[in-house]
């Protein structure tokens, strides 16, 4: 593999403790030239669909590079340790749900392998810190244009542990979909296409409140609902000038029902989709 300049570092590991210094300090000693951009470290802890959603909406912005992802709540365990070959980039991290989403954003997967080399390895690995002992010296290595084929076995890709594809059902007056995620400012995105909405009237009911159907933020009115299709190209549903997950009181998983507004307002929050 050729080298690349470029590390990108996605964790639920947080701000308050050293562990992306961590991790940031391994990198740098074994590829000291090697840029680190970190997407986030505020995934909610153990939240493996919030990360697999962060880091594929993404890598595609990202340099052609290396991308670590550690949401890893069975750090330790018998899940492997992974390093996905794409057209696009490089994905290291656990077998866990978490990387084939953004390997699907980046080309899809052209070769896996597990990631059993010792020498490739911390000295003395943790077992509950794989993200300093396993993933950041594989992914500097890579980095450096070492080929992947050295860390470790190759993996069938057909193999590679997939997150439950999120609800999606589809009717006449609309469609009812699985909350994919919240973001910082309370925006809603669904679990759909946003082939769905030009099929919509401008008027429609979300979760049974009344919503227009917009471009943007500013389409509805201080403080109304506006259903759009975000930067992610997928349905989402923002509050102007407020957080449309509190006005709706949903989360990540739960069922969001879409209808026409000649639909009679019957269409409502449909519960926990649940993982």
């Amino acid at each position: 593999m050729a080298p690349t300049a470029w590390i990108s570092l996605t964790t639920d590991y947080g701000l308050a403790d050293g562990f992306v210094a961590a991790c940031h300090g391994v990198i740098a000693r074994i590829a000291p030239a090697v840029r680190v951009v970190d997407v986030t470290h505020l995934v909610p802890a153990g939240d493996v669909r919030r990360g697999s959603v962060v880091l594929a909406q993404t890598v595609p912005s990202l340099p052609h590079g290396v991308h670590v992802a550690v949401v890893d709540p069975g750090v330790g365990t018998t899940r492997r340790g992974v390093a996905l070959i794409t057209p696009g980039g490089l994905l290291v991290g656990p077998d866990n749900g978490l990387l084939p989403p953004a390997a699907t954003a980046l080309g899809g997967v052209t070769a896996a392998v597990e990631l059993t080399n010792p020498e490739w390895l911390a000295p003395q690995v943790s077992r509950t810190f794989h993200g300093r002992d396993v993933f950041a010296p594989v992914a500097a290595r890579l980095a450096l244009g070492a080929p992947p084929a050295d860390a470790g076995p190759p993996v069938d890709p057909a193999t590679l542990v997939r997150l439950p594809e999120p609800v999606l059902r589809r009717d006449a007056d609309g469609f009812t979909a699985e909350v994919l995620t919240v973001d910082h400012f309370g925006n809603v995105q669904l679990a759909a296409g946003a082939d769905l909405l030009p099929a919509l009237p401008e008027a429609v009911r979300v979760a049974g409140r009344p919503a227009v159907r917009g471009r943007t933020f500013g389409d509805a009115a201080t403080g109304a609902l506006v259903l759009f299709a975000d930067s992610a190209g997928l349905p989402a549903v923002a509050v102007n000038g407020g957080r449309a997950a509190d006005l709706l009181g949903v989360a990540p998983g739960d069922l969001v029902t879409v209808r026409s507004e000649h639909d009679g307002g019957n269409g409502q929050r449909a519960g926990h989709g649940g993982h």
